[in-house]
């Protein structure tokens, strides 16, 4: 409870100071714990190289189980606050949500297209050629003429000829980059083997208790980068108020959340978080102003169990 209740107070204090700053006011002295809550500039997210040379922001958004005005308008306040990178799926049933948010952002002038990372997966076993239909559909949607990643949502029997015209979308400049989601060590070192193009990252389940590390090295060779989805395990395992993610959060000012995400892009594994709430965006995407110990990394590595708690695909 005393953990629960010391994060708690954390994210009222970093929503108030995120608050102050909207409004223009000036900061009120803070406790040494909240000292450093908010980033000097949320929009300063850092970014990591592809393997094929393109650049893609360490974190993203996520949009899963997000559906209509609430999630156009948490797209539109994660592009205001500063996030790039957009996440979406087929499945989500959201692109058209998405799209609108994006077509916002971009007739306002508030945002140019070269700016965006967008994100979308194909979320269905499909022919080469319901590959190519789906993908404009799913273009249309988003109202864009590209997508900046286009990932297979998990390993499907057609993977291989689904991949193949993701392929010449790629060469006809509709998808920029190709991708892979919830494929295992086992199935990537065999699916890589029949790729043209190397994936640039696979999306997982990836989190302090699951920290893919046999995977990462299986695809270290490759130069496949590792994305995780639910960062914070959906909270499973009383995530917040873990007492190891607690301590490190006190020692260095932060929350707990922003020491989980901090432990992964400090590893180089891009990270997409959801949250409907502006408050916490910021706090998501406020954590390049600080950096872990070897004492801090050494306590995380710890909680890792190499077993997954989601087990859908």
């Amino acid at each position: 409870m005393k953990n629960t209740t010391q994060y708690n107070h954390a994210r009222r204090g970093f929503i108030k100071t995120s608050a102050t700053l909207a409004l223009g006011l000036a900061l009120p002295s803070l406790p040494p714990f909240l000292s450093s809550a908010l980033a000097k500039d949320a929009k300063a997210t850092k970014t990591t190289t592809l393997n094929n040379g393109i650049s893609i922001p360490l974190v993203g958004f996520g949009t899963s189980r997000m559906q209509g005005s609430e999630c156009q308008k948490a797209v539109e306040n994660a592009l205001e606050v500063g996030y790039r990178l957009i996440d979406t799926a087929q499945m989500y049933g959201n692109e058209s949500d998405v799209g609108n948010a994006i077509n916002s952002a971009l007739k306002g002038g508030k945002l140019k297209r070269k700016e965006l990372f967008i994100t979308t997966k194909l979320s269905s076993d499909m022919s080469y050629e319901e590959t190519l239909k789906a993908t404009q559909e799913s273009l249309k949607k988003l109202q864009i003429d590209y997508v900046d990643l286009l990932l297979l949502h998990r390993n499907f029997p057609q993977s291989v000829p689904m991949y193949k015209a993701m392929e010449k979308l790629r060469k006809e400049g509709k998808i920029k980059s190709l991708g892979i989601s919830n494929f295992t060590p086992e199935v990537y070192s065999e699916f890589v083997k029949k790729c043209e193009t190397l994936p640039v990252l696979n999306q997982m389940e990836t989190h302090i208790f699951y920290q893919q590390k046999p995977l990462r090295e299986v695809m270290k060779s490759y130069g496949t980068k590792l994305e995780a989805w639910s960062p914070f395990a959906n909270g499973k395992n009383d995530f917040f108020a873990n007492p190891t993610l607690v301590s490190i959060a006190k020692k260095h000012g932060k929350t707990p959340a922003q020491i989980a995400l901090r432990f992964l892009v400090e590893q180089d594994i891009i990270v997409i978080p959801k949250t409907a709430k502006k408050e916490r965006m910021i706090e998501n995407i406020s954590i390049f102003d600080f950096a872990l110990d070897s004492t801090d990394r050494e306590a995380l590595n710890a909680l890792d169990t190499n077993e997954p708690l989601f087990k859908w695909f």
